[in-house]
Order: C-alpha cells, then structure tokens, then sequence
C-alpha cells in the first residue's frame, strides 16, 4: 500500500508535509486535483494526505469529479488525513467541503482568536485504536503544534460516529498571539484583558483537536494540529503511528529533525541564485525594522498587517528548488520561464521593499502615510491574506509548477 499527498493550494504546507515524509522515509505520490478528478486514487493507495492551505481553493481545484472521486476512495475503504484547511476541507456544510464528516467549522468571535500559533497541551483519548499505540505508558496530555488553526464546530446529532482523539487543554510555552510570545506577559495579563477590556484570546483552544471518524468502508483523521511539524517529537510520534495504521506503511524513525530549507544549494543557475538571494534580503529587511521576527528555520513571524506568509512561502519555494539538483524536465522549463520570472520578481522585489518600509513608517507616523493606499499597495502585490493574489501569486505559480514536477520525480 502507499500514500499520496494533494498538493494543489497547499505552498508552504505541501512541502512541509513532503518532508515529513522524506523525513520518515516513507514513498509519497504527489497528485495535483486534476490526477484526482481522472481515477489518480488508485487501489495501490491507502492514505491520501491533505495538508493545510485555502480548503475552499483545494475544493475549487478538485471540481466535483474531483470531490467524488474522494469520497468513493474512502466510502471504498480509503483513509483521509487532513492537517488544518486539510480538515477543513473534509467537513460539511454550509462550508465547502467534502462531507466525509458531519461536523462543521465554527466561527470565530474575533479574529485574534485565529491568530495563535506555537506549542499548546492537549489531552489524548487512550482506549482508540488511533492513540492507543502512540500512547506510552500514563501519557495523557503532550505539547504539539499548531498553526493558525480553525475550530470544530460539532454536529446536532450526538449519535454522529465522530470520536474526538485529542482536547485542547491549554496554552504550551512558546505560543504566539500574532507577533507576541505569551511567555513574555507578565503573570495577570490575561485575566485583566478579558476582565478590563474585554479581549478573550482562547476560546480556540479548547474544545476538540483531533477527531475520527468513519466513512462507508473508509476513515477520516481530522487535525487542527499540523504533526507534521519538523522537531515536534510527540506530534511527529502520533503521526508516524497514523501513517501505519492507515497507510500501511513503516516509517524509518517516530520524530522529524530539524528542516533548514535555506541552508545548501545545489542547483546553480544565476537568475534562480539572484531570486533567493533577493528573498532572502526582504526577509532581513523586515527583520531589520521589526516587522518579521525568527519563529522557526523554516517559518518567520511577522507583526500583524504584514504579509509575511507570503514573503515566507516565496522564500520557501526558492530556497527549496534551489537545494535539489534540477530533474531535466524541471530545468528545461526554468530555462524558458526565467527572464519572466526575473522581470516579475524585479518588480515584485522593488514593490515590497517600498511597501515594507511605508508600513514600518506608518507604524512610526501614522498620519504620513494612508491607510488605504498602503492597503492597495499590499493587495496588488499579495491578493487577499486567505485567497492569495498580486505578482506574489503569480510568482508562487510559477514555482510551484516546478516544485511539483521536481519533487513528484525524486519519489
């Protein structure tokens, strides 16, 4: 048996997923929507990974041939594992999604809430099939990972076969609040927040984590934990066991080292050098004026309105292409599409430095600079923070293409 691994509307957690993969050293077939929609599931696979990203752009991408040929794969007896809008997608209405669950995505009452991300406790069911082996010996509460997660929103019907597998319990040391690490508030912030100003940060870290359920023959694992994360021992541990369970295979080790994506290059070509070297020099320049902060060697921070995300993912997708030797294929199109990828990102690059700095200036000044022309300026060169758009889109399209050549041929 195998898994596979959905890469459309994915970016930044498609490929960290992949390495999750290469990490356990476990074969993953990469497929795009499009392979999905035309019989991509085959009976040689028994897990398809879905990870975090746009759920509503991943539903668009699969059209309804897609969406079907899903739900057959696991009413057929398949296993879906779905990692933050990866579980999102599985859910039902009104949102769209799959309906391999009942269950819903819960709103939120203000949107800090949706900006945690860093370690938090949860507490384990132990007597399912899905935790028992992961669990040893009392181990009922660990640390995990997640990042900027939704929430679950539980169906009417109590009788609805959806088993919860872990609860949030909790805050864990080094969770953020946008750009500010909790660790940091003096001991009664938050209690004076929510007593004197009404702020209430953690009503999206409790309830449900991770839930199970059935589906036909199949199951579906829901996680708004990403356990893929690199460095995550017991998130990684969990998903080792989950990867043997339902997809059949035996990874080589229960915990991911440490990904440094920037670190090595091993395909040399000058235009593809300049790109990363120039993503590279936005990242510190928004380190520099306190914009971007380090979160992890893979993920930078950023203060809230920046558009962080999408220079990390930019970066991301450079600095991954730049570190594998190019497969033929891969190369012969880089070659072709290099004087536009270098004109866009000239562009880009000379765009987001000005709109950098304008917000770095705002933050200072407010009055010297407007609100609403900054806000432009970021949507022309991002799109929207949840839809993607602007040269960063068109770039990442580019790369992404390429990645996903390079990398389903190192399988």
């Amino acid at each position: 048996m195998s898994v596979a691994l959905l890469w459309d509307a994915s970016h930044l957690w498609g490929l960290l997923a992949r390495q999750a993969m290469t990490g356990f050293g476990v074969p993953c077939r990469l497929l795009k929507a499009q392979d999905i929609a035309q019989a991509g599931l085959s009976d040689k696979i028994s897990l398809l990974v879905v990870p975090g990203g746009s759920a509503r752009l991943k539903y668009e991408a699969l059209g309804e041939a897609g969406r079907e040929a899903i739900r057959r794969f696991v009413a057929a007896g398949g296993h879906y594992l779905g990692f933050c809008g990866g579980a999102g997608l599985a859910l039902g209405e009104p949102e769209p999604g799959l309906g391999l669950c009942p269950w819903r995505r819960a709103r939120f009452t203000n949107r800090l809430q949706h900006q945690l991300s860093g370690p938090v406790w949860v507490r384990f069911e132990p007597s399912t099939p899905e935790t028992a082996p992961f669990l040893p010996g009392d181990l009922s509460e660990a640390a995990i990972p997640v990042w900027w997660p939704g929430r679950f929103e539980p169906s009417d019907n109590p009788g609805d076969g959806v088993r919860v597998l872990a609860r949030y319990a909790g805050p864990a040391a080094g969770l953020h609040v946008a750009d500010l690490c909790l660790d940091n508030l003096p001991a009664g912030v938050l209690e004076d927040w929510q007593s004197v100003y009404g702020i209430t940060i953690f009503p999206s870290i409790v309830g449900p984590c991770v839930i199970h359920g059935r589906f036909g023959r199949g199951t579906y694992t829901l996680s708004y934990s990403h356990l893929e994360t690199p460095s995550s021992p017991r998130a990684n541990a969990w998903l080792a066991a989950l990867l043997m369970r339902h997809g059949g295979v035996t990874p080589e080790r229960t915990s991911l080292p440490a990904w440094h994506p920037s670190v090595g290059v091993r395909w040399t070509d000058p235009t593809l050098l300049a790109c990363r070297e120039g993503m590279l020099e936005l990242l510190a320049l928004g380190r520099e004026h306190g914009l971007l902060f380090p979160r992890t060697p893979w993920l930078v921070g950023w203060r809230a309105g920046v558009p962080g995300s999408g220079l990390n993912t930019l970066a991301l997708a450079f600095n991954v292409l730049a570190s594998m030797p190019p497969v033929p294929e891969v190369e012969a199109r880089w070659k072709a599409m290099a004087a536009d990828v270098m004109r866009r990102f000239t562009l880009f690059r000379r765009g987001t430095e000005a709109c950098l700095l304008a917000q770095r200036l705002a933050a200072t000044v407010p009055e010297l600079v407007s609100s609403d022309q900054l806000a432009a300026r970021r949507r022309g060169l991002f799109g929207s923070a949840m839809q993607g758009g602007g040269l960063y889109q068109e770039l990442l399209d580019q790369l992404d293409e390429l990645l996903f050549i390079q990398l389903q041929e190192r399988n």
